[in-house]
């Protein structure tokens, strides 16, 4: 497909972090750019206000996402039911899976011409024999990554009808506007030190978002991206230890890292959850918070640099530098 020419797109979790990064480069491509969220994100306004079509709804209503599909070139589905510690695992099912059948059934009705579905690697789990690639054994750790892969499974049902469909798994994102881990990480560096539970050693695979939305640009360019998979990271794997100081440097701090045993840390997470559970409130800790400091991430990238033409040109040095800025601009450190 030719992607310099204008094009009618249909982003799916368009106003949070990855997506609204996504709708800003097709709209400053000259794309028609419509957007499907079930809230109102932290970037509705902005995008709202450089054109984006915005629609609140879910992805789970079929109906809305038959209307909102119909004359579209193409579709990047992004939504997801992503790890609430309290939603139940009907409603993963029901967004992730169902939610991608009715979003590839009507891409297969109105003959939409690309179809990008944003899968995770966590879709491997614990990498046992890193660096692990596209073909690693599936091995999710929770019912997020399990839906994930189920709406893989789903994606392929469409493939062998005919739809062009590129799956994308992308590793640890981070940059400018993400509320999450990456954030977590610059807040408790802030001070100079670090509470490491482990020794720090395990590996962990960023993504700057730049280099990720140059990926999804390309599984659209690219016809050799059509039934393929592709797991999207940067060029560089790192340990946690590595990690944490880089985010401090990004800050100007060196930072101290204090090593602590993991499997206390597990058990208090797993008491946390039984007695928050009874009481029916949001466990603070949970174990898969904590898996954090004990799962591996570590992958090959080669694929994607090999028929996609892939290039992660922002290091993490760089990417660390720019989402400090970030959040020190926003008020978030």
């Amino acid at each position: 497909m030719n992607d310099n020419k204008k094009q009618t797109v249909l982003v799916t979790g368009g106003t949070g972090f990855t997506g609204s990064h996504l709708v800003r480069r097709l709209l400053a491509r000259g794309h028609e750019v419509r957007v499907v969220d079930y809230q109102k994100g932290l970037f509705y306004d902005e995008l709202e206000g450089l054109g984006a079509q915005i629609t609140i709804g879910s992805v789970a209503d079929k109906a809305l996402m038959d209307e909102l599909t119909a004359g579209c070139d193409t579709v990047h589905h992004l939504a997801a039911a992503f790890r609430e510690i309290d939603d139940p695992k009907e409603i993963y099912w029901d967004v992730n899976v169902n939610g991608t059948r009715y979003l590839l059934e009507a891409a297969h009705e109105h003959q939409v011409k690309k179809f990008v579905y944003c899968s995770t690697q966590g879709v491997h789990g614990d990498v046992k024999n890193p660096p692990g690639d596209e073909n690693s054994p599936i091995a999710p750790a929770d019912y997020y990554q399990f839906t994930k892969y189920e709406g893989e499974k789903v994606a392929h049902e469409y493939m062998a009808k005919g739809l062009d469909v590129t799956i994308l798994r992308p590793t640890a994102i981070y940059g400018p506007g993400d509320p999450g881990r990456w954030f977590m990480l610059f807040k408790y560096t802030a001070n100079g030190r670090f509470l490491m539970f482990g020794n720090g050693k395990t590996t962990y695979h960023p993504v700057y978002i730049d280099n990720l939305v140059d990926a999804f640009e390309a599984a659209v360019a690219k016809p050799e991206a059509s039934g393929e998979t592709y797991i999207i990271g940067d060029k560089e794997y790192y340990t946690l230890n590595d990690i944490v100081k880089m985010v401090g440097e990004a800050q100007g701090k060196e930072v101290s890292i204090i090593h602590l045993p993991f499997w206390p840390l597990w058990f208090l997470a797993l008491l946390c959850e039984g007695v928050c559970g009874l009481l029916r409130i949001t466990p603070p800790l949970f174990r898969r918070r904590v898996d954090w400091f004990r799962q591996v991430r570590a992958f090959d990238v080669s694929k994607a640099e090999r028929e996609l033409d892939y290039d992660s040109k922002v290091d993490l040095p760089t990417g660390l530098a720019e989402t400090g800025r970030w959040y020190q601009e926003n008020g978030y450190i």
